[in-house]
This record gives C-alpha cells, structure tokens and sequence, in this order.
C-alpha cells in the first residue's frame, strides 16, 4: 500500500523536510531501499551507507550532528527518536493479522479447561485440566499447556511452546517457539552415598507479568516453593535461562544467551547484555547494566554500569583493559631493566664473581 510521506510523518509526529507528496511504498535498510522506500538513520557510524542509499526518504533523529545530516540528498523525516519511530511506523504499517477464534479439530483440550470463545487453538495443541484461555489468546501448534495454568487476554504462544502446571501468564505476552515456562529448577541435596545427589522437589509457579515478550528456545525455571516471576514489560531475548526463584523486574531487557541464577532479584529496567550472567542470591538495582560476557558475583546498586569478569564499575573495567594492552611492553621494558641492574651489580663488584676475591687478600 503506498502512503504520502507526510502522512507517515504525521504518523510519528515528526518534521518533514522535503516533498509532502512523495509516495512510499514500503520501509527498507539503507544498502536495500529504493525510490519508493523509507529508509532510516539511527547512527552517525551508517552515514556512508545513507549518502550511498536510494532511497526515497530517511527518517532521523534531531540529535544526529549537521556534519551527519550534510549533503544528504533525499527527503528528510526528522523526529526525536527515530528508532522508535521506526518502531511505530512498522506496527502501523504491519499490523498482526486478527485471531480467528477456534479449536483445530486435533487439538486436545481437556474438558474442565475454560476457553474464551475468541481464543484460537491450534493444530495438535494440548490445553490442561482446569486451565484458563483468556479472550483473543492464541495456542500454536503443538504448543502444550498443563493443569492449572492461565493465559491472560492477547496472549501469543507460538509452536511447540511448553507451559508446565500451575503457570501464569498475564495479557499482551508472546512466547516465541521452544520456550519452556516452569521446568523444574535445578535444586539438589548432597546424598548419604558418595556422589549421589538428592532431588528437591520445585513445587513453586511461573509468574509472567503484561506485555512481556520471551525469546525462542529460553527457559524459566518454576520456583522452589513460592514463584519464579518475569515482570510487566521485560523483553527477554533467544536462548536466556532464569533459574528458580529468580524475580525479573519490570521494563528489563534481557540479550542472548544471558543467564540469571537461582533466588536473584533483578531490579526494574536492568539491562543484561549478551551472555552476560548473575549469580544466584544476588540483587542487581534499578537502571543497571551489564555488559556483554560479564559476570556478576556481587550486588550492584540502583543505576551502576559494570562489565568484566568479575563485574566491576565500567570505568575500573576499562582502565583494567587499557592496562593489559600494556602489559607486553611492560614486560619488556621489566626485563631490560632487570639485565641493566645486574650488569651495574656486576660493575660494582668489579666484574669479580668470585667470592673469594671479595673478601680481599687473606693469604
């Protein structure tokens, strides 16, 4: 569908410089757009590739210095965010098609369940004893829930989700494929006998907060006793693990790979980057983050930035960097002055290294 670009700027609320009337008929990356696309601008590190795009128009962000802006030559959508104008503009322009409501005559659905009648269940899905389906949930294929559990309104699984007993998940959530919510935690005694190991029972719940959204192939472990809980908001990327009894906060963004141990509590809009992890009983603050491959073993206070392994405040992480890029040199320059000391304690002795012509003439 082609849209003026001045619609589209009034989409998002942004200034247009250039043609009101150009038609766009689609949004692509800078090195794949043409005439007709909208392309965008995040980036100063990108302005090569956008003086060399052909696309029609690019949206901005005012806070983009002049020397980035200069000499591009297309329209311009000039906005105060322009990722997430991006954002806006693709769900306006690609919405989510409509559930159309129903149980597939393959899935298996126990009796005692409640599904809404605008909820969709799909293909060879499996829907547990006294479990809830709220209105417009969608159950993807093969997608398991157990007993007890409770979708709440606009929930997505998509296929070959498992939702272990008990688990709940508030509205607007989307579990992408693979995931599993409410596999045990991994909780083990020390056996009597010599390398045996003694099960704890995980008898807790999942709990997963509005508006959150989980990663393929991630995992959240049920708690102990009382509940492992995801809050409202948190976007939880591929491949994370959260272990049992954990407490994710609100607003967080959790990258690839991440993992959080046992019993931590995660502060509201922390920032886990990729393969960053925590150790269990830990409390992390609000606002902070975590660079990528660090390790917190540590509590962290409210809005610190910390990175290395293991995790220290961010400037201490890279003036330790800068320091080990030195250390060859410095090791060169150690042995040199190593070989300078000992041939000035060999002057001294007069180039006598025997110990008895230091101690003079005795005969």
């Amino acid at each position: 569908m082609t849209h003026r670009l001045a619609d589209l700027a009034a989409m998002v609320g942004a200034d247009l410089e250039g043609d009101p009337d150009r038609p766009i008929d689609g949004i692509a990356t800078l090195m794949a757009a043409g005439p007709g696309d909208l392309s965008f601008l995040t980036n100063s590190r990108y302005r090569d590739q956008a003086l060399a795009s052909k696309a029609g128009a690019l949206l901005v962000s005012r806070d983009l210095s002049p020397e980035t802006l200069a000499d591009l030559r297309t329209d311009l959508v000039l906005c105060d965010d322009a990722y997430r104008a991006l954002a806006d503009l693709m769900t306006a322009l690609f919405p989510v098609p409509e559930v159309v409501p129903g149980v597939h005559e393959t899935a298996s659905v126990d009796a005692s369940a409640q599904v809404d009648p605008t909820a969709r269940v799909d293909a060879f899905a499996v829907v547990g004893a006294s479990s809830t389906l709220g209105p417009g949930v969608v159950v993807g294929a093969h997608t398991v829930v157990g007993r007890g559990c409770s979708l709440g309104a606009g929930t997505l699984l998509h296929p070959h989700v498992v939702v272990y007993d008990g688990t709940r998940i508030g509205e607007r959530v989307v579990v992408h494929s693979g995931v599993v919510l409410g596999a045990d935690g991994f909780g083990f005694a020390e056996g009597a006998e010599a390398a045996s190991q003694v099960k704890l029972p995980q008898v807790g719940v999942v709990v997963i907060g509005d508006d959150v959204e989980i990663g393929a192939n991630s995992a959240v472990d049920r708690a102990t006793f009382d509940t492992t809980t995801i809050g409202r908001g948190t976007k939880i990327d591929n491949l994370v693990q959260i272990g049992h009894n954990a407490q994710i906060g609100e607003g967080c963004i959790l990258c690839g790979q991440a993992g959080v141990s046992g019993s931590s509590r995660i502060g509201d809009r922390v920032l886990l980057a990729g393969q960053a992890g925590v150790a269990g009983h830990f409390r992390i603050g609000d606002g902070v983050q975590v660079a990528a491959k660090s390790a917190v073993f540590q509590e962290v206070e409210d809005g610190r930035q910390v990175a290395g392994i293991p995790a220290v405040p961010i400037a201490a992480w890279r003036r330790r960097n800068a320091l080990q890029s030195r250390l060859p040199a410095m090791r060169g320059a150690l042995r040199a002055l190593e070989r300078r000391v000992g041939e000035l304690e060999s002057a001294g002795r007069g180039g006598r290294d025997d110990p008895a012509a230091d101690r003079g003439d005795e005969t």
